[in-house]
């Protein structure tokens, strides 16, 4: 669902990404970790269409991104870091207006399942956005992924600024997304959630993809100890 094929990306005299080869299988949820500049954030933006690439091909449900991602636009939700909603409409009201630009137009019940499958509580579907938490304005983002019918989604940091018992739950969403089939991609620096959420882990350096590794197969304490040891050296 997700691909990458020697993907790269040149800014001038800078590798911002070099050679990435990627495979994310649908029902399956990619952490990619990594420092700072490591090339994470470039990765998403070229599977978005939101830069083009240098060489090599980001690939969407079997189609080439290119122009901006017009084709492989209809298969992606994304979430970054601040889900931005309009703070005087209402979870709901967002929802339906956001819907309404991806041609989508739904009954207010089934906004309001939508609503719930992602995670937020029924008492805040009609509360102005403007009040949300961070956790609550992503599970909107999440609800909007739903109901474009997205097959492939793309998270940036998703869990930043998150409490612990959010975090958790967030993660429970991402795993209930998996079970429907959806492919995930994680861009984090959150080392527990990516060894407890998802299925392959990988770790980049200077726009490389130093290596990668399944989830069950390391401890959390094994991982932040290849982190530091990939990181520093």
């Amino acid at each position: 669902m997700i691909e990458a094929t020697g993907l790269t990306k040149r800014y001038k005299e800078t590798t911002a990404l070099s050679q990435l080869d990627l495979q994310i299988k649908p029902g399956t949820i990619y952490a990619l970790l990594g420092a700072n500049g490591a090339g994470k954030s470039t990765t998403v933006n070229l599977f978005m269409g939101f830069i083009e690439p240098t060489g090599g091909h980001a690939i969407i449900n079997g189609k080439v991104v290119k122009n901006g991602g017009k084709e492989t636009k209809e298969f992606i939700g994304y979430i970054p870091e601040n889900v931005m909603l309009y703070p005087h409409l209402t979870g709901q009201q967002n929802l339906a207006f956001f819907s309404g630009l991806n041609h989508k137009k739904y009954t207010d019940i089934e906004l309001a399942n939508l609503l719930n499958r992602a995670g937020l509580q029924q008492k805040a579907h009609g509360q102005k956005a403007g009040g949300y938490s961070k956790g609550m304005r992503q599970k909107v983002g999440i609800a909007l992924a739903l109901a474009k019918g997205a097959k492939a989604l793309f998270l940036d940091e998703p869990t930043s600024g998150l409490d612990p018992l959010a975090s958790n739950e967030f993660s429970n969403i991402l795993h209930s997304l998996k079970a429907e089939g959806v492919a995930i991609l994680m861009v984090t620096h959150d080392l527990f959630r990516a060894k407890e959420t998802a299925d392959t882990i990988g770790i980049m350096k200077e726009g490389r993809l130093a290596q990668e590794v399944l989830a069950t197969s390391i401890t959390a304490t094994e991982l932040e100890a290849l982190y530091v040891n990939i990181s520093t050296h």
